[in-house]
């Protein structure tokens, strides 16, 4: 087969609206036989509906650890976004690629599928795995189950890159993330007789504020970790929904919220201290108007933050591969945090930059995608050496 490059395979994956919504499938058929064609097998973990996949696979001996090269497959959608062309189609203008993922991150992906074929013809030492997950976007959902298969066999890997857009610069750390649902459950009456019902959306709103005290004591200096941008744990209510009309006391109010947690901070302790205020101080009124108040938290999804040595192994090799020891933090979340509980150290590194992911016109620069083509090919000639 003709071995294309790595601008020829963002565009094929470009093309592939591999939105979280939607199936990844054509996206993994296409790369399941592109590394078939050169002679490369792959292991595919389908969600519970069959709909989408994750895609692993390992080149160079199997009785090992090696380096795996992770990516994930979906996007955001491009709703209401302004695009000056079509999202799902790359374009080429003044040394940059346009596209939706082109920075997040089909663009590492496309350089970790050019550079196969240079890891085919070394013999290489210590393997390298691609780990290609679904639904990154929507809670590191898709790589679970991948990590979990991972986790029961004999030769672990022994590092993990993941290839989120940091324009090539080595990140070790990031915050982790719980999102949850607050149900509010009141009892409905005419406005008129207000006291006589349980007003769902005031109740929501003492539980907002509260929300915020929590987030107001986490950004104390004693909590802060200068690394990170902002330099503590924060607390955010994004969505509510509530009442039917003015004249109806509103007997339902839900909304959700979320913590971006640094490294060492259990979020899950935001979510309890809420639900403590709800048993302590509100549901006792709630009740005594209406015993079938109640108030309800249901957790939406969540991730570990990453926070990786600089004298790691991981750290160390991937500084070597890019060229820089700067270590740094990104505010974004990646899957690095549950590569890291599956006994995996992990470091972030790949090309674009995530001021251009999930906008209107996303791309990666000509420049950048060369520039991670080069890193892999540093890498071959390190698992070469072993």
């Amino acid at each position: 087969m003709n071995e294309p490059n790595s601008r020829e395979l963002l565009a094929r994956l470009v093309g592939f609206a591999t939105v979280s919504r939607d199936s990844n499938l054509e996206l993994i058929g296409f790369i399941r036989d592109y590394l078939a064609e050169l002679g490369v097998a792959c292991e595919l973990f389908h969600n519970d509906e069959g709909s989408k996949a994750n895609l692993f696979a390992t080149i160079g001996p199997q009785d090992r650890g090696g380096v795996v090269l992770s990516g994930h497959t979906d996007v955001v959608p491009v709703d209401g976004q302004a695009w000056t062309a079509d999202p799902f189609t790359l374009t080429e203008r003044d040394g940059r690629l346009y596209g939706r993922g082109t920075a997040d991150m089909k663009g590492f992906i496309a350089s970790v599928l050019a550079a196969v074929p240079a890891f085919l013809a070394q013999p290489l030492k210590l393997p390298v795995h691609l780990a290609f997950s679904y639904d990154e976007e929507v809670g590191c959902l898709g790589v679970r189950a991948m990590l979990a298969a991972l986790e029961q066999r004999t030769h672990k890997p022994r590092l993990c890159l993941i290839g989120e857009p940091t324009e090539l610069k080595p990140v070790l750390g990031h915050k982790g993330k719980l999102a949850m649902r607050c149900q509010v459950q009141g009892a409905a009456c005419h406005s008129a007789y207000a006291p006589y019902g349980v007003n769902a959306i005031e109740y929501a709103a003492r539980l907002i504020g509260k929300l915020g005290q929590i987030g107001d004591s986490l950004a104390r200096p004693e909590h802060h970790d200068e690394r990170f941008d902002p330099p503590f744990s924060t607390v955010q209510t994004g969505v509510i929904s509530g009442g039917r009309a003015l004249n109806i006391v509103p007997a339902e109010c839900a909304f959700d919220f979320e913590v971006r947690a640094l490294p060492g901070f259990e979020a899950q302790a935001v979510a309890d201290q809420l639900q403590a205020y709800a048993q302590a101080e509100l549901l006792p009124r709630m009740r005594a108007v209406s015993a079938d108040s109640d108030i309800r938290l249901q957790p939406l999804s969540a991730y570990p933050g990453l926070a990786t040595p600089a004298d790691s192994e991981a750290a160390q090799l991937v500084a070597l591969l890019s060229g820089s020891n700067a270590f740094g933090t990104v505010a974004f979340g990646t899957e690095g945090g549950l590569f890291d509980q599956a006994g995996i150290p992990t470091v972030v590194c790949g090309p674009g930059s995530m001021d251009q992911g999930h906008k209107p016109d996303e791309f990666v620069s000509v420049e950048q995608l060369r520039a991670c083509d080069a890193m892999l090919l540093r890498l071959v000639k390190h698992l070469s050496l072993g």
